[in-house]
């Protein structure tokens, strides 16, 4: 045995010299694994989140691949192994419902296996938290490669992008301004390769706050899944993580307060998602950094939006990459960012320090920014106690005030069924609520804040309204939409309090959102009407998740997996 074995966390199953060891060593070797890679070098799992079911996904067993040739460039021996996948664009009701059993699979099959490192391969919205997530619970030497973005979408001679496009279409099509067989063409020439969204949406931007994190390798969040640099990286990401094993850099040295600030900071000046905000709660949790609302609000003040990539700009990630991507911008961001912050190769100085921006109309400095904010607001008040959230790039100016009447929707498919029918009432003025679509009240919080337009005002040209939920919202959407409401309706937060016709007041800069009636009103209201509604889901996993799911402000994280377990292995019998 090499003199090293005793050293690796491996050993407890391949350095014993017993007979336990010899069945752990001789399990192995049925797959034509010689008893060299067993020596006591690093093991190193690839925690594959590969799916056909995954779109975004679908090519990463291809990459782990070369993951494998670089760890055993580096003289660990490579075992891939799968976890459930969230394929954001086919599985019901949402992937987030399904984020934090993900963040299960992974913790326990990382503390549960002979791994002393572990690759994290992920790409679509909730594939990146989720395993981020899961690791941070376990502690061990941890790298992040994600898949990439698609191509540029063309059709037409115009480039469009994932999401953000179709939502356009989809309303012009409501409004009559184009028809379902004008539509169709798109099907084919928005996917055009592997890849996540090739928009700013949840998957790119969660894939550069790990890049920024530390968690990842410079270009991590902007390469094209189908550029040959992808599987470079895959490589090299292979061989980095032999060597944070070898110098025993855990998770948690890397998960520190500068990486979740600089992590904020970037997506700012990205016109990120806001889903990051949820995201990042719930990974600070499992690593016991104190993060909050007010710190995601007071990090994400004054950041212009830098990056012209959709939806808060006009172009797309492909783009992105050739212009110098994330470590373009945050070394624009000046002294916003602390470079000391540590990632699996060094620093973050070491990665940005002379990083060129080869296109000054894509990322921009920061004296000529593409929009004067680019972050998350956070929001109070009595409408939202606990906080919400909005995308600042996405404001339509006109509305960073606004005081209307609400027309409240009680769950999504009260406003499915709603929001066209001609006798709706809607004006421009309207702000239109969604509750029941939080994180208990669906359950599992979808993606339904950004509430459609109704077709009415649509068709008379109004392309934006307030909007105020505690739901979610697509990153690849955009337009005036209040997220996250905490507490939400369905646990009795005061959005389940609100009338039709009650006035609602926002004021952006003042960071307040209010309903404007009396607080003996509004208790009274509560007392004599509001009762806990009839789960929309019930049985099984859906039971435990509603049981034990927390608030948005708190990450929609389970109670109990809050904190880090470590790895230590369950006890061998």
């Amino acid at each position: 045995m090499n003199e090293n074995q005793g050293d690796r966390r491996s050993s407890a199953w391949f350095g014993l010299d017993s007979p336990t060891g010899l069945i752990h060593r001789s399990w192995l070797r049925n797959q034509g694994i010689p008893a060299s890679m067993l020596d006591g070098r690093p093991v190193v799992g690839i925690c594959n989140s590969w799916s056909e079911l995954t779109p975004c996904n679908a090519h990463l067993r291809d990459l782990a691949d070369y993951v494998k040739r670089g760890v055993y460039e580096a003289g660990g021996l490579p075992l891939e192994f799968p976890v459930m996948s969230l394929g954001e664009t086919l599985m019901r009701p949402t992937t987030m419902l399904y984020r934090n059993l993900v963040s299960m699979d992974v913790e326990e099959s990382i503390r549960a296996n002979p791994i002393d490192g572990v690759v994290l391969l992920c790409g679509c919205d909730k594939t990146t938290p989720a395993l981020a997530m899961g690791a941070a619970s376990v502690d061990l030497p941890t790298i992040v490669v994600s898949g990439g973005p698609m191509l540029n979408g063309k059709f037409e001679g115009a480039t469009i992008g994932s999401g953000t496009s179709l939502w356009s279409m989809s309303d012009d099509v409501r409004a009559g301004r184009m028809t379902m067989a004008e539509m169709a063409g798109v099907e084919a020439a928005i996917s055009r390769s592997a890849g996540s969204c090739m928009t700013m949406g949840t998957a790119s931007s969660m894939a550069a706050m790990m890049e920024a994190m530390g968690l990842a390798l410079p270009q991590n969040g902007a390469i094209p899944a189908v550029d040959s640099r992808r599987r470079m990286l895959a490589h090299e990401s292979g061989r980095a993580i032999v060597d944070l094993v070898e110098r025993d850099v855990r998770l948690s040295a890397l998960l520190t307060r500068s990486a979740f600030e600089n992590a904020l900071r970037l997506n700012a000046a990205l016109g990120g998602s806001t889903n990051v905000a949820i995201h990042l709660l719930a990974i600070a949790g499992r690593v016991g950094v104190a993060l909050d609302l007010d710190d995601i609000d007071h990090l994400n003040r004054d950041i212009p939006l830098l990056a012209d990539v959709m939806p808060g700009g006009g172009r797309l990630m492909e783009d992105f990459y050739y212009a110098g991507g994330v470590p373009a911008v945050m070394r624009r961001l000046g002294e916003l960012i602390d470079r000391s912050a540590p990632t699996v190769t060094g620093t973050i100085g070491d990665m940005i320090a002379g990083a060129p921006c080869w296109d000054d109309t894509m990322i921009r400095p920061m004296t000529d920014p593409i929009k004067p904010a680019g972050g998350i607001a956070v929001l109070r008040g009595n409408l939202a106690p606990d906080g919400a959230v909005l995308k600042l790039s996405a404001v339509t100016p006109a509305l960073l005030t606004h005081r209307g009447p609400a027309l409240v929707f009680d769950g999504v498919a009260d406003l499915k069924r709603r929001i066209d029918d001609p006798s709706l009432g809607a004006t421009a003025d309207s702000v239109l609520i969604l509750r029941g679509a939080g994180p208990r009240g669906y359950p599992g919080m979808p993606e339904a804040g950004s509430i459609p337009i109704p077709a009415t005002l649509l068709a008379q040209g109004v392309k934006d309204m307030v909007r105020i939920s505690d739901a979610r919202m697509s990153g690849t959407s955009g337009g005036t939409a209040i997220l996250h409401v905490a507490p939400e309706a369905a646990v009795g937060g005061p959005l389940a309090l609100v009338r039709d016709g009650d006035m609602v007041e926002l004021d952006v800069a003042a960071r307040r959102l209010h309903l404007d009636i009396s607080p003996e009103e509004l208790a009274k209201r509560g007392a004599e009407s509001w009762q806990a509604p009839s789960p929309v889901y019930t049985g099984g996993y859906a039971d435990l998740y509603q049981m034990h799911v927390q608030q948005a402000d708190r990450g929609a994280d389970f109670d109990f997996l809050i904190g880090c377990r470590g790895s230590d292995p369950p006890p061998a019998y």
